[in-house]
């Protein structure tokens, strides 16, 4: 198939074009670089799959009108948008003309040229999880951030053109991802940024008391997770999770990571009121619909994701 990834040389987005490559697929990639990285996809410049890579902005609909013409799309993957929580609360207008007002653009494009969406959201959208059940799809929405405001008003453009066009999509919403290729700085993730310290010999900083639980999820799942969504009709129309199905509290993820209790220090929190205090996903929807489930165990992903950080930053 012919495919247009948006955020191709981001973290997932890198993973899902692996992917895709690897499944005999055309893909051209769009990337504004703002989160992405063309070291990212370095090792597939040369793949014969990898019809071009487009540095540009989603919000350019003269450039999304031009990739659209020029190329017969059976699928568009969605995954370029603005992912920083704290940003977001910093600076709305950003997050808000990235993920909402651009993936209307995307949208209409998709409309016009009949092209499926897979539209990545996130599991920041939903409501602390009140029990050890999980969080489903029907689960309460709150939007404690404007990063995930900005996301349920994207998802509900999307699913719109599915009721509206009979456009074929899929709202994806995977829980915290992590694994090679993911930064390791400030704008890291979780996992990310305490392996980094840990082989560093600095502190793991936690904010607040450490007692919010995440699910994390291995990125290789979460690249087929995201590839099948795309490949099935069967979630046509829907939302659907993934996750590890198992949440851990950030304080328990230091320890596993540093082993040394020594090395963790709390610090103030910057935005407390982003944070949810537990995530523990329900995938039972994906694995009825999509027969995925995740194979990859935390403790294995960190090992994987330790030897990729020691080779590429401390070699």
């Amino acid at each position: 198939m012919n495919i247009i990834l948006t955020g191709g040389a981001g973290f997932i987005g890198r993973w899902v074009l692996k992917r895709l490559l690897n499944d005999g697929h055309n893909i051209c990639i769009l990337d504004d670089l703002s989160n992405g990285s063309e070291e990212n996809i370095a090792e597939f410049r040369n793949h014969a799959g990898l019809q071009e890579f487009v540095k540009g902005d989603i919000k350019d609909e003269e450039l999304l009108k031009e990739l659209f013409q020029a190329n017969r799309f059976d699928i568009c993957y969605h995954l370029g948008a603005s992912i920083n929580v704290q940003d977001s609360i910093d600076d709305p207008r950003t997050t808000f003309n990235n993920d909402t007002v651009g993936t209307f653009y995307v949208m209409e494009q998709c409309r016009k040229h009949q092209v499926k969406v897979v539209f990545m959201s996130t599991c920041m959208v939903y409501d602390r999880c009140t029990d050890d059940s999980g969080i489903t799809e029907l689960h309460p929405t709150k939007p404690a951030s404007p990063y995930a405001g900005a996301k349920i008003a994207a998802e509900n453009m999307v699913l719109s053109y599915y009721y509206a066009y009979n456009l074929p999509v899929v709202v994806i919403r995977p829980f915290n991802t992590y694994g090679p290729f993911q930064k390791t700085g400030g704008e890291g993730g979780v996992v990310a940024i305490f392996v980094r310290n840990k082989l560093a010999g600095k502190d793991l900083h936690i904010y607040g008391e450490g007692t919010q639980t995440r699910d994390l999820l291995y990125v290789e799942d979460c690249a087929r997770f995201v590839v099948e969504a795309g490949y099935s009709d069967r979630v046509n129309g829907h939302i659907v999770n993934a996750g590890l199905g198992r949440d851990i509290s950030v304080n328990d993820l230091a320890k596993l990571v540093v082993g040394d209790e020594a090395r963790i220090k709390h610090v103030e929190h910057i935005h407390p009121q982003s944070e949810i205090q537990k995530l523990l996903c329900n995938y039972s929807k994906a694995k009825e619909l999509l027969a995925w489930e995740p194979s990859v165990s935390l403790e294995e992903g960190i090992k994987l994701t330790e030897e990729w950080i020691r080779t590429s930053y401390l070699m």
